[in-house]
């Protein structure tokens, strides 16, 4: 079988024109520049490093005050204020606040990051075959996120994560991951379609190649883009979504250490102390405005529609 890339003796190449090549690559160059430029970027990028060092070695700043044990817990400290080696005082079980949100960012970002993977993953797939695979394919995968698009996506979750017995990162991840996917996947269909009219990819079917090596070389490398964007944004929806979900008794339960079980407990204890609410608010406020500056920034510079 003749590859476009490697041709055998007497048959032609298969490229995009050099024009067109020199083109792409000045775009995206150009659009790399402009994102450095970019002091939301930059300020957005270190609070989301901040909190994923948080979450991949939690100790050494959990420890940074003295006090790092998320479970060393004593009721006589029930909700008490600031003290000494405790900045941010206790929570309603007489737990260091600080530890616990150091601790809490760890399950937060895990869920986050897993369901949109898992989102990502079913929307390649599925984009794929609907925008490749002829339209009955196009018909049924349609059909089915419409289905899907149906589903509150909360609501969703929340029926899905009662029927569960243990509700830890994996499951609450894969549920919303399960229920995350339709939105990318319309738009990797969109995108795969369009794609799928380049010069390239039709001179590609003329030579007869199979449509593996056509999807594999082609298509998914160009078509890819505008859903990895997308996804960035899922990203922060998804870790609101937990902490709702935590926060309603249906997300993760303990021994788990989240933001959202911390809110849930400090909410009940708001109006006299409310200390015990502030820092993981403010921590999950901080990540998921990050996320989405960080996913605005990206889509704003690289996709041509959206430039200013």
């Amino acid at each position: 079988m003749p590859d476009p890339q490697n041709p055998t003796p007497g048959t032609a190449k298969i490229t995009m024109p050099k024009t067109t090549a020199i083109a792409i690559v000045a775009r995206r160059e150009g659009a790399w520049r402009m994102l450095v430029r970019r002091p939301l970027f930059w300020m957005a990028a270190v609070v989301l490093l901040v909190v994923v060092a948080f979450a991949v070695a939690p100790s050494p700043f959990a420890w940074l005050f003295g006090n790092g044990d998320p479970r060393a817990c004593d009721l006589a400290d029930s909700a008490a204020t600031a003290s000494a080696g405790h900045p941010f005082g206790f929570d309603v079980q007489g737990c260091d606040i600080w530890a616990n949100a150091v601790y809490g960012a760890q399950s937060s970002l895990s869920v986050g990051f897993l369901a949109t993977a898992i989102a990502l993953a079913i929307a390649l797939l599925l984009g794929t075959l609907a925008g490749m695979g002829g339209s009955i394919a196009d018909w049924i995968i349609s059909r089915l996120t419409e289905v899907f698009l149906g589903f509150p996506f909360l609501l969703a979750a929340i029926v899905v994560l009662n029927m569960l017995g243990a509700r830890n990162v994996l499951t609450v991840g894969l549920v919303l991951g399960i229920f995350g996917w339709p939105m990318m996947a319309r738009l990797m269909r969109g995108s795969v379609r369009s794609v799928a009219k380049a010069d390239h990819v039709l001179a590609a079917r003329t030579m007869g190649l199979s449509t593996g090596r056509i999807v594999g070389r082609y298509v998914l490398p160009n078509a890819v883009q505008p859903v990895l964007l997308l996804a960035t944004l899922t990203i922060g929806a998804v870790i609101v979504a937990e902490s709702t979900l935590t926060y309603l008794g249906v997300g993760l339960s303990s021994p788990a250490i989240s933001w959202g079980l911390q809110i849930a407990a400090g909410s009940r204890v708001f109006q006299a102390s409310p200390h015990v609410l502030v820092l993981p608010s403010v921590l999950l406020a901080l990540t998921v405005l990050a996320v989405v500056a960080i996913g605005e920034e990206l889509r704003s510079v690289f996709d041509p529609r959206e430039r200013r």
